[in-house]
């Protein structure tokens, strides 16, 4: 099975540093992505260089031919997120840099790079859990 990290948020349109998991809903990309529903993925907050869910591709993509960006659209649910990107592990930590993302909206990952970012995703979001608690 596949493995992805999708890239949000974009220099002009950075994410905002509270997030709610129940606004992850989809990811938009400009080509057709090769994502199948049941493959897992982590999301990756541009500005913030750092990755905050994991999530499952749940549906088909989908095209709308009224977009002329963004065009393909497939749906996602979150797993397990980071809900303050000011804690959110940087995506160097799980071996991706910055500049392999260049211009993409979503790349392949390892296995191993998955399973990194799932520790650390899921050690923050449980470190902070204990703190709100």
């Amino acid at each position: 099975m596949t493995r992805w990290l999708l890239v949000r948020g974009r220099g002009g349109h950075p994410l905002a540093a509270e997030i709610d998991a129940d606004e992850i809903r989809a990811h938009s990309s400009s080509k057709r992505p090769s994502v199948q529903p049941g493959e897992r993925a982590v999301l990756y907050a541009a500005v913030w260089q750092a990755v905050y869910a994991i999530a499952e591709v749940v549906g088909e993509p989908e095209h709308d031919p009224e977009r002329t960006r963004w065009a393909w659209r497939f749906p996602i649910r979150p797993l397990t997120v980071v809900p303050d990107l000011q804690h959110a592990p940087a995506v160097e930590e799980i071996g991706v840099f910055p500049q392999s993302l260049w211009r993409h909206s979503h790349i392949r990952i390892s296995d191993q790079q998955f399973a990194s970012a799932e520790a650390a995703i899921a050690h923050t979001a449980a470190r902070i859990a204990r703190r709100g608690a």
